[in-house]
């Protein structure tokens, strides 16, 4: 795919964004690919480890060139901020890999992520203000999700940028690791650790969390129905109590 390198595993797809010579810059074609990855995990659903590798840049934003040429009507195609909205709607749980900068659209590509792991040499920003335009593609209601209104707001405002200890304090991130080396090996154990529950009770529990507050607990007590009667909870459950008869 244009602009990245995918790796499939059993239970996970790796995606690193691949476009070096412009800091993983974000273009129409990296979007198209995004799409490729999205259509093949709601196809065959497995979780996702999104990353930009371990050279020190995850995203450094949209293409600025490309951008430059975009219409009102390129705003209203919702051309970066379909494609996120895609990432974040996937079945299963998806984990972003930060190493170095994630800049306007690559931290809102991270943003749209479940969890978010990073490098101590990470930093986020949202700088699309000081460029004459908003941050489209979903910043302006992650954020706020992630870090509260206030905060968000700041952020947003100002550009200012935040580096990984202050993105660990804020909830920006679930983990902050301290070389660059650690950071995938981190990311998939993290995805090791979700692998060891069942792949249905994952999924219905993301279709939980992000559903609208007005859909639960209805939505909370079907998704628990249909668990009840799958074979695998009760698979689980008998060998729980096996192992606590056997100590």
């Amino acid at each position: 795919m244009s602009g990245l390198r995918v790796e499939e595993q059993p239970d996970r797809l790796v995606v690193t964004l691949d476009r070096p010579e412009k800091r993983n810059a974000i273009d129409a074609d990296l979007i198209a690919a995004l799409h490729g990855v999205c259509a093949e995990l709601e196809a065959h659903p497995r979780m996702l480890l999104l990353t930009g590798g371990t050279d020190g840049i995850f995203a450094g934003g949209a293409d600025i060139a490309q951008l430059r040429e975009r219409g009102r009507l390129d705003a209203l195609a919702a051309i970066n901020s379909a494609a996120f909205a895609r990432i974040r709607a996937l079945p299963m749980p998806t984990v972003a890999a930060i190493d170095g900068p994630a800049l306007g659209g690559g931290a809102e590509l991270a943003y749209a992520c479940d969890l978010r792991v990073c490098s101590a040499r990470a930093v986020f920003g949202q700088p699309e203000v000081r460029l004459g335009i908003l941050a489209g593609a979903g910043a302006t209601h992650r954020l706020p999700a992630l870090v509260g209104e206030a905060l968000a707001k700041e952020l947003l405002f100002t550009g200012r940028r935040v580096d990984a200890a202050e993105a660990l304090r804020i909830g920006l991130v679930n983990r902050v690791v301290a070389t660059p080396e650690e950071l995938l090996p981190a990311a998939h154990g993290l995805i090791d650790e979700m692998a060891k529950g069942s792949a249905l009770a994952l999924r219905l529990t993301k279709l939980a969390v992000d559903a609208p507050t007005a859909a639960h607990p209805q939505l909370d007590l079907v998704s628990q129905a249909v668990l009840f009667t799958d074979e695998e909870k009760h698979r689980r459950m008998t060998e729980f109590l096996q192992r606590r008869r056997e100590r």
